[in-house]
């Protein structure tokens, strides 16, 4: 199961998102849109006191839009 919470905290923020979707749902599904190059699809739940949540398989960001983060 995957909750949006990256492997390797200490560095998640040194880098940006390899790519960044805004949503307008606290709940999404990410499956690398990569087709047969993709991974399992997962679901993912946005905080919204946070504003956005990665994808623990391709680090793509879900922004939630409007939230102002």
């Amino acid at each position: 199961m995957t909750t949006g919470t990256p492997r390797y905290p200490s560095r998640q923020s040194d880098l940006p998102p390899p790519e960044v979707e805004e949503v307008d749902v606290l709940r999404v599904a990410c499956d690398g849109a990569g087709g047969a190059l993709g991974h399992p699809r997962v679901w993912l739940t946005i905080d919204p006191k946070v504003g956005h949540v990665d994808c623990g398989y391709c680090d793509k960001r879900f922004v939630l839009r409007g939230d102002g983060h």
